[in-house]
């Protein structure tokens, strides 16, 4: 399916049920312009096919439903407006029941546990046409990795129904948060994308700031102050081994980001008092310099297919966001709005940059199209900052502090259209999160 993102009034459109005529086509939710009520859809409790599996059955089945629920698009049935009652996944659908209460879906569902581990197996089914929505699948893993199983069963129903990427199985990194605001302690923390299984990968005891993924989300990039200054280290998730990219005495290198190809990283360099951007080969430790100019060049993001980079520059007098090469050259500016612009992130679609903006007195988060046409701000408030794509170009997160004293900073999600915002619930405050590509 194809998915126009009309980044001025988007919004999105449901085609089902009631639109689909006599002759009843697939279930679709085309997303196109307009105003919605979101699908509805009946997730009943997983059947247990195992006695260990009994709590672990309606857990996973909750987890698929938050998923959905999340993103706008769905909205819930609740169990107590059930006719039918789901007992055997094997058994045939009662689909008129499933029509008198409105729902225009239906995902079954079985969980099994033997030993440490998990089977889940489920079905979609479209209750308008009375018939199953591709085949019924099934993942196997620990029971300790049962809220994959949920992410990846949420992940085919969304894109089944969609027709759009998938993103719920995946990681965020993020810079986790104490303490007052003059004297916060920072430290790199790896979660689910929706705030669970936390697991933090350095102490506090330096400021560690703009984490990123590789491509194969192996590997991470950030900027330490450990020995006094900035530089720039990559650790490897797995085992938590780091090294720093060594880029020369008397400099600080910051605000890096991997290349398409993993091999590559591209960053800021201040030298001389001068700040510009540099691409690094990881393997060798070669430097290219790819902007000179006595302005600061900072925040660069390579396109998906690494042939440019977006990047915010101060040459015009303003923060304002370019696009050049990938190996240098003159710049295009793109954004004209007013206010400043900052911290560009190309989405993994290529058509969007995503951006901070600061005008007025507020923070906002938005997106552009690539020539800066149809600027559309997502987000308004005291401080947004630092946006990073979902996998599938749909979502992005961001952080937000609170005015005040405390000044304390949150993660929070919104969609393209700007419509559904909601927290990022963490054990304690975030910033500068980075999505991840889709688990392996």
């Amino acid at each position: 399916m194809s998915m126009r993102l009309m980044i001025v009034g988007l919004a999105l459109v449901a085609s089902f049920g009631l639109s689909r005529g006599l002759e009843a086509e697939p279930l679709r939710i085309t997303i196109e312009e307009g105003i919605i009520e979101p699908l509805p859809i009946a997730i009943p409790d997983f059947q247990a096919e195992t006695g260990e599996a009994g709590q672990l059955s309606r857990d996973i089945a909750r987890v698929v439903a938050q998923d959905l629920t999340g993103t706008g698009l769905f909205r819930e049935i609740p169990a107590s407006a059930f006719i039918s009652t789901v007992s055997d996944f094997g058994a045939a659908v009662q689909y008129a029941d499933w029509k008198a209460i409105n729902a225009q879906a239906l995902v079954t569902g079985a969980v099994s546990v033997t030993g440490g581990n998990v089977n889940v197996k489920f079905r979609l089914y479209d209750v308008f046409s009375g018939a199953e929505l591709g085949a019924g699948l099934q993942f196997s893993g620990t029971t300790e990795g049962w809220r994959r199983m949920a992410h990846k069963v949420a992940d085919e129903v969304y894109s089944r129904i969609t027709g759009e990427g998938k993103y719920f199985d995946s990681r965020v990194v993020y810079v986790s948060e104490t303490g007052p605001k003059d004297d916060r302690k920072k430290r790199l923390a790896i979660m689910d994308y929706d705030g669970a299984n936390v697991q933090f990968l350095t102490d506090s005891s330096s400021i560690v700031l703009a984490p990123r993924f590789s491509p194969d989300g192996n590997r991470i990039l950030y900027t330490s102050y450990e020995s006094g200054f900035p530089r720039i280290y990559v650790l490897d998730i797995g085992s938590v081994q780091r090294r720093v990219l060594e880029s020369g005495e008397g400099t600080m290198s910051f605000a890096p980001r991997f290349s398409p190809s993993g091999q590559t990283v591209v960053f800021s360099l201040t030298t001389g008092g001068n700040t510009d951007i540099y691409t690094m080969d990881i393997a060798s430790g070669q430097t290219v310099r790819l902007t000179n100019t006595p302005s600061i060049e900072t925040a660069p993001s390579f396109s998906p297919d690494g042939n440019q980079i977006v990047f915010e520059s101060d040459r015009s007098g303003s923060q304002q966001l370019y696009i050049m090469s990938s190996t240098g050259g003159e710049a295009t500016r793109i954004s004209f709005g007013a206010g400043r612009y900052g911290t560009p992130v190309w989405s993994p679609r290529g058509d969007l940059v995503a951006f901070t903006k600061q005008n007025a007195g507020r923070f906002h988060i938005g997106v552009m199209r690539l020539d800066g046409s149809e600027e559309r701000l997502l987000t308004a408030s005291f401080l947004d900052e630092g946006p990073t794509w979902a996998p599938n170009g749909r979502v992005i997160m961001f952080a937000r502090e609170t005015q005040g004293e405390g000044g304390a900073s949150s993660l929070y999600t919104v969609d393209v259209t700007g419509r559904v915002l909601k927290p990022v619930r963490t054990p304690e405050g975030g910033s500068d999160p980075s999505w991840s590509p889709l688990q392996k």
